[in-house]
């Protein structure tokens, strides 16, 4: 017997958001202790989505992280610009984040572009930064 699914699609559907609690990591000592929810949750989600070069690892899908690879050794003017739009980009696959605004980027050290931003998320803002070498 085959299952049918005629009129499958014309039901009601509710999407449910799903809690974000997690497991707490504590960068400065490498353990993971406890959990976290709401927006230190959403702060340990932007660290891993930053922190994770796009297409290197097979256990994240395509879409999660931000590619940085390539920004080496090119313009530092151009570095600068696509940061941002990579930056919004990665963080914006997050439903919990609005927006990503108030770029300013540092190029005082030779061969580092550091990007200091603002993500704005629906549990108030939080300010971040990422360093990229070019």
């Amino acid at each position: 017997m085959i299952p049918s699914t005629v009129g499958f699609l014309n039901q009601e559907f509710e999407i449910e958001e799903q809690p974000s609690m997690t497991y707490r990591m504590d960068l400065s000592g490498d353990s993971v202790r406890g959990l976290v929810d709401n927006q230190e949750a959403l702060k340990q989600a932007i660290f891993r989505i930053l922190n994770t070069e796009r297409y290197q690892y097979i256990i994240y899908p395509w879409w999660y992280g931000i590619e940085t690879i390539d920004l080496y050794g090119e313009p530092v003017n151009w570095v600068c610009a696509e940061l941002e739009r990579r930056i919004t980009e990665a963080l914006r696959m997050d439903s919990r984040i609005l927006s990503v605004t108030d770029f300013e980027h540092d190029t005082s050290v030779k061969g580092v572009v550091r990007t200091t931003f603002s993500v704005h998320t629906i549990y108030g803002n939080i300010p971040t930064e990422r360093e990229v070498n070019v």
